[in-house]
Formats: structure tokens, C-alpha cells, sequence
């Protein structure tokens, strides 16, 4: 078993606090943890699947969730592994959050089946000019994470279930988007988001909301607002006639797998041809394995129509390339790196993570 050790920085007392949450923590609460887990699986006529929710930015959620992920991949391994993370920050919300970051993607990348990433930035700017909060909480934040979450796993029909509610939504998610293990970053989108004042006012149909979100995929926007119409995928320039040069003017967002999940009324009248444009999609897949329709007639959260986008693609490079670059700077200085290694993590742990995250970025870029 591979060790290392998560920090929590104290800016007040300028000290760390609870080094060891992976080593200590972990095994400390382990075996209450697995009971738990195991008086769940006991209930279950069929194991669909394991779904974890952790932090990556430091202390528990990162060091014990990493640890928790280990322990479920050895004692259940043929089952499906989906973790949701939650990105920290990028103005930073603990001092080290890039080093821990790096260590806790290096690893859930072996362990998990697939890594569901929520941006804190995304979401906060999410409550803020599209639900009108003006004092956002933690509890704000989370509401807009479990929306999101829930358009994705409350009953729907799928293509293995069409005439009935699927009872294996981690299964089927993960085999119609994980087509191959090199690529485990997911990514969700989703509309209508607006304060329950403006939603009483609001009439929404199946076009204009495809004809957005579809516009947020390609140009990897997290949300309706301030989308840049201008990129374009090149079958999308060439049928208004402009010229091949024009089309690479800006580049489009390219998606290996896309799932598209549509809830509310009239949702069998909703056209969906322009997710199969195979612009959208690498050239060494064929596009009928890339995208996949879940619907239900039912409306979901208040909305009359909503529509939910989990894609595998290159949307999270950036945000991806950008902690890995502020860890390296702080790696290069070896700022902080005695906090670890007096704790048992050596200098070439931090380069083997650096290392598998570098991979990643380059097999996403190169699609």
C-alpha cells in the first residue's frame, strides 16, 4: 500500500494541522467505515455501484476520502468506483490546496472508475448571477452541487432501459463515458439555473435550452450566461458557408463521450441530433458509442424542463494544468515540502504525482 499524508494550514497560527489525515485518520476510522458500507451492500438485492463524495484541496476530505476510495477498490474490485470531487478555489482556500490536489488526483486516478469534478469557482459564480444570492454560504454551494448531482442520478430512462426506470445509473454512466482508462475526468453542466422569484416568470422550451447547452459544450462554458457563440465546431462553419480558415480561428471543446439527460414535459418532442455531430467527438470513436439520452416526463426541482450534459472532455484541462503548474512552482522552491517529508512522504512521491497528472494532460490535449 502506497502512503502519503494530507495537510491542513492554520494562516492564524502559521502551523499544520492534522498532518496525516491519509495514514492516520484513514485507518483509524476504516473499520467503522467499511461496517457501514457493508450493512448497505447487505440491503442491496444488486451492487450497482459505489458513489463517494470528497475535497481535494486538504485534510480530511482529500486524505481520508483517498484512503476510504482504497480500501472500498480492495474489498469490492469489481465494482463500479465514481467519485465527485469538489476543485478548490483558485484564489486558494488552504495554502498547500495545489500540493494536496496533485497527491489526491495522482492517486484517485488508479483507484477510481471515473472522477465527476465540480469547480468551486463555477458554482459560487452559479449562486451568485443566476440565483441573485448575495451573501453565498456553504449551504448555497452545496445546493447547486446536490441539484446537479440529483439531475443525474434520480430515475430516468435510459437506452438499456427504455421502457423502464434504469436500476444501475453509476453502471450505465460510467460504461457510456469512460471509454478507455486514460480518460476519467468528467464534467457536468446544467440548465435552467435561475431563483425561484425569476423561475415563476420563466418559460423554457426543448430547442432553446439544447441549442444553449450544447453551445456550452463546445465552447466549455460551465454556465448559460456569457457564452462565446463564436466558437464553432468546423461542420457547424462549413454549412453557413465560411471558409476552413475561419473555423480555427477559435477553438471548440472535443468530447470522447457525452451524456445528455432530459427531464420534464414534452421531453420526447426534444430533438437531439446536434449532440451527434461527429465534429463534437474524437475521430477514433464512432459517434453512436459517444453519446447517450436519458429522459423522464417527470419535472425535476421546480423546473417544467431541464437538461443535464455529463461529458468527457477537454473542458477541465485548464483548470487541471493550472494546479499542477502552481504545485510545480512551490515544488521547484521546496516551499512547505519539509512539512511532508518529516512526515514520511519523500520528494519522489510529489514527482511521481506530478509525473501521472502530466500524462493525463497531455492524452486530454492530444485527442
Amino acid at each position: 500500500m502506497e502512503i502519503w499524508r494530507q495537510g491542513r494550514f492554520l494562516p492564524e497560527a502559521g502551523l499544520w494541522k492534522q498532518l496525516g489525515e491519509f495514514c492516520v485518520h484513514g485507518p483509524r476510522h476504516e473499520e467503522a467505515v467499511e461496517d457501514l458500507v457493508r450493512m448497505e451492500m447487505e440491503r442491496c438485492d444488486r451492487l450497482a455501484g459505489i458513489f463517494t463524495m470528497m475535497s481535494v484541496a486538504g485534510g480530511t476530505g482529500s486524505g481520508v476520502g483517498t484512503y476510504i476510495t482504497q480500501r472500498l477498490r480492495d474489498s469490492y474490485p469489481s465494482s463500479f468506483i465514481l467519485n465527485q470531487v469538489t476543485w478548490p478555489y483558485e484564489a486558494g482556500e488552504v495554502i498547500v490546496q495545489n500540493y494536496n490536489s496533485v497527491l489526491t488526483l495522482s492517486h484517485l486516478y488508479q483507484l477510481s472508475d471515473a472522477i465527476l469534478v465540480h469547480e468551486n469557482d463555477t458554482v459560487h459564480t452559479i449562486c451568485s448571477r443566476l440565483m441573485n444570492i448575495k451573501h453565498i454560504s456553504i449551504s448555497d454551494i452545496n445546493k447547486v452541487i446536490a441539484h446537479q448531482l440529483a439531475s443525474v442520478l434520480q430515475p430516468a430512462y435510459t437506452a438499456d432501459s427504455p421502457c423502464h426506470y434504469s436500476t444501475n445509473p453509476i453502471g450505465e454512466l460510467l460504461t457510456s463515458l469512460v471509454c478507455h482508462p486514460e480518460y476519467k475526468l468528467l464534467s457536468l453542466c446544467n440548465i435552467p439555473h435561475m431563483s425561484s422569484t425569476s423561475l415563476a416568470y420563466s418559460v423554457f422550451n426543448w430547442p432553446g435550452l439544447l441549442k444553449h447547452l450544447r453551445q456550452m459544450l463546445i465552447a466549455s462554458a460551465r454556465m448559460e450566461e456569457g457564452i462565446d457563440w463564436k466558437v464553432s465546431t468546423p461542420s457547424a462553419v462549413t454549412s453557413a458557408g465560411e471558409s476552413g480558415t475561419n473555423s480555427r480561428q477559435k477553438s471548440f471543446n472535443l468530447s470522447l463521450a457525452n451524456l445528455l439527460i432530459l427531464r420534464g414535459k414534452d421531453v420526447s418532442t426534444a430533438v437531439t441530433d446536434g449532440f451527434k455531430d461527429p465534429a463534437l467527438y474524437v475521430p477514433w470513436l464512432k459517434t453512436e458509442n459517444s453519446f447517450s439520452t436519458w429522459t423522464s416526463p417527470v419535472a425535476f426541482n421546480g423546473y417544467e424542463k431541464s437538461a443535464t450534459l455529463v461529458s468527457n472532455n477537454q473542458s477541465l484541462l485548464k483548470p487541471l494544468d493550472n494546479i499542477v503548474r502552481k504545485a510545480w512552482n512551490m515544488f521547484a522552491s521546496r516551499a512547505y515540502v519539509h512539512q511532508y517529508t518529516k512526515f514520511g512522504i519523500c520528494e519522489e512521491d510529489f514527482l511521481d504525482s506530478f509525473t501521472a497528472l502530466e500524462q493525463i494532460i497531455s492524452s486530454y490535449t492530444h485527442l
